[in-house]
């Protein structure tokens, strides 16, 4: 119970919210849906430019239910889909404005395109990886990230 908070970061992909699902008791995480993410979804919605940008600046306060009521009415199926994307994630809907101020991550691009880098060195053109070396790479590679690498290359 005394345990620092783990903040885990996603997009709406079941895949990853299983995995995250796993990682130690509900009460240790803090979950957020990626924002951009979340804007990417909201721009699917057929609506004026006032009303969507009226819609973001609620998510950005995280008021997911104000935004669920002025979609009642609505039949259109963008709107649908996005109204079930949000009851699906609304609580990992946080006030995105007062996570940033505190310098909590709402977004996920740097870690997609570290996965992106990774996957580009591990594919190189003539390289052979022995499937037992992956997670010694990865870890140095994660060590030394975090600027730990002295501390790691002399434990291997």
């Amino acid at each position: 119970p005394l345990a620092a908070t783990l903040t885990c970061l996603g997009d709406g992909h079941d895949g990853i919210w299983n995995i995250i699902a796993e990682i130690g008791h509900e009460d240790q995480r803090r979950e957020i849906l990626d924002w951009y993410h979340l804007m990417e979804n909201l721009a699917k919605v057929e609506s004026s430019p006032e009303r969507l940008d009226s819609i973001k600046d609620l998510l950005w306060e995280g008021k997911v239910k104000t935004v669920l009521a002025q979609f009642e009415d609505c039949s259109d199926a963008h709107a649908q889909a996005f109204v079930a994307y949000l009851r699906k994630h609304q609580h990992r809907i946080v006030n995105y404005e007062y996570y940033q101020l505190e310098g909590i991550s709402i977004g996920s691009g740097a870690i997609e395109s570290g996965i992106k880098q990774i996957a580009a060195r591990v594919k190189l053109t003539g390289a052979q990886w022995e499937a037992k070396n992956i997670p010694q790479v990865l870890r140095h590679r994660c060590a030394y990230l975090n600027g730990q690498f002295s501390t790691v290359s002399s434990l291997s």
